[in-house]
């Protein structure tokens, strides 16, 4: 199959073409032809499958086709978890515009919000944003989304995990009732199930991969290593390894600065990302990544969605995530366009637990290797228990709190940064 037998017009062809695209991916086979009869859709699908085209590309061709509205009211809105992600979509949006009459723009916090009133002003057809800056300028008056004839959820699973779902509930109050709604996760857990429910109407329900699946090109293995040596490992493996693009993810924003810190020290490369970084030091942290100026990225899970760096070959966990599914959403930056790519995760005693939600989820055990002068250090049964237990207590909320401080160290509800 190709783009052409999709109904796609021929300036949205030409745009495809443009990009070195000739074929559509399984997602996107799948979902295009659905979105263009104004149906309704539930899909499933990881990062790097195309789905941003997979609904770009169609909702290009709904709006290009109908009536054009004076002032350019927003007619489609593309809600998005992060910056990152949200500037993404945006570059997507214009390249395959680029030769039909359509305006897209992107909102977030985190940066001066007038340049972004100003381009509201001038007409937007297509808004793409972050659920807490879109609120903040809808509730000063800023802009309207009476006229939204198409809704996007994308990565709406990672929403919910970053605390998100009052904001679209309330996002959701304030739109036309009769609208087209588009609903796109990695996951189907029972919240983005329920979620949906409040949203859809008779959905059509598209699974481009089985649920929670990882890319099949995606080599995985553990080193099973004592904290404390973590950090002289992982510098180990890169200069041992020549590993010249290394993306690293940690568990909080002053453990991604300090491991950028101690890397630095030792002559790599490094930069941190994470929400405590202004929106210009994660962009030009990014540009440089992908420059390769920037040999190393230390990342926390804000970065796990929304980077797009094509043949990206290592991912590292340098410790890994407490949720199972962040780590699906983490080492989907490797293996991706059919190249091949290696996720590699740090493993501490305390972290076992997390190895066995993990592999539970993969449905298959991780490979694991040991270097020699890195062995873990044996412990008793009792001593591990007590390891995994104080581990557990400093993972726990708050009686009465659990969701809102479910991940304290990559979350970041605040409107004024997203």
């Amino acid at each position: 199959m190709s783009f052409n037998s999709l109904g796609l017009a021929d300036a949205i062809l030409k745009a495809v073409s443009t990009q070195g695209y000739s074929t559509p991916t399984p997602i996107q086979k799948k979902v295009i032809p659905v979105i263009l009869e104004g149906k309704d859709v539930l899909a499933s699908a990881q990062t790097g499958t195309g789905k941003t085209a997979g609904f770009t590309l169609p909702i290009l061709q709904i709006l290009t086709s109908g009536q054009q509205l004076r002032n350019r009211p927003i007619r489609s809105l593309i809600l998005t978890p992060t910056r990152e992600l949200a500037a993404q979509i945006f570059e997507n949006v214009k390249d395959y515009s680029k030769f039909l009459d359509i305006k897209p723009a992107v909102i977030f916090g985190g940066v001066n919000q007038n340049p972004q009133v100003q381009t509201l002003r001038s007409g937007v057809d297509i808004l793409i944003a972050t659920p807490g800056r879109l609120l903040d300028l809808q509730n000063q008056g800023l802009l309207s989304l009476a006229k939204v004839e198409i809704l996007v959820l994308d990565e709406a699973d990672r929403m919910l995990d970053m605390g998100f779902l009052r904001d679209i509930k309330k996002i959701l109050n304030i739109l036309p009732i009769k609208r087209q709604n588009l609903l796109f996760s990695a996951t189907f857990s029972k919240e983005i199930k329920q979620l949906a429910q409040g949203i859809l109407n008779h959905p059509i329900t598209v699974e481009a991969t089985p649920g929670n699946t990882t890319a099949e090109m995606v080599n995985h293995k553990i080193y099973r290593v004592d904290k404390g040596k973590k950090t002289e490992l992982i510098i180990k493996l890169i200069m041992d390894g020549n590993w010249q693009q290394v993306l690293v993810f940690t568990r909080t924003k002053h453990g991604a600065n300090k491991l950028c810190e101690k890397m630095q020290k030792k002559g790599l490369t490094a930069a941190a990302i994470h929400g405590n970084k202004t929106q210009g030091a994660r962009t030009k942290a990014l540009a440089g990544f992908k420059d390769a100026a920037i040999r190393v990225l230390v990342a926390t899970d804000i970065a796990a969605r929304g980077l797009d760096i094509p043949l990206l070959p290592h991912v590292v966990n340098f410790e890994l995530p407490n949720i199972s599914e962040d780590y699906i959403h983490r080492i989907g930056r490797t293996g991706r366009a059919g190249s091949s790519g290696d996720a590699i995760s740090l493993v501490s005693h305390d972290e076992e637990e997390y190895v066995k939600g993990i592999e539970k989820l993969l449905g298959h055990r991780l490979t694991s290797e040991v270097i020699p002068g890195f062995e873990q250090s044996v412990m008793s049964r009792q001593e591990l228990e007590a390891v995994i237990q104080a581990n557990k207590q400093q993972q726990r909320p708050p009686s009465g709190n659990r969701d809102k401080t479910k991940r304290p160290s990559n979350r970041n509800n605040n409107r004024g940064r997203n």
